[in-house]
């Protein structure tokens, strides 16, 4: 399953927002199930980031979100709320 938590992030709140993010992926990482993930940051709106990451299940990412909940509190406020989880019904590769 993919899990994408997107983020509104000021400019003069970047390098902090990078920095806890990178500490969130490494945090998800470590847990069972994670298969991939990144941070990334969209190309035509600065402002706007992803916490983009690939799981066994939706089991597991639900796991790590409760494992990892403390470190994300911080950016809880720039979070924008919507549905995180995908479940993939097509693709290739």
């Amino acid at each position: 399953m993919l899990a994408v938590i997107r983020y509104s992030v000021p400019e003069a709140q970047t390098d902090q927002f990078t920095g806890q993010a990178a500490e969130i992926l490494d945090l998800l990482a470590a847990q069972d199930g994670f298969v991939r993930g990144q941070v990334s940051r969209s190309v035509d709106e600065p402002n706007l980031w992803a916490l983009v990451s690939e799981w066994d299940g939706a089991g597991f990412y639900r796991r790590a979100l409760s494992a990892a909940r403390m470190a994300m509190y911080p950016l809880m406020t720039l979070m924008i709320n919507e549905p995180s989880g995908y479940e993939q019904v097509y693709g290739k590769g």
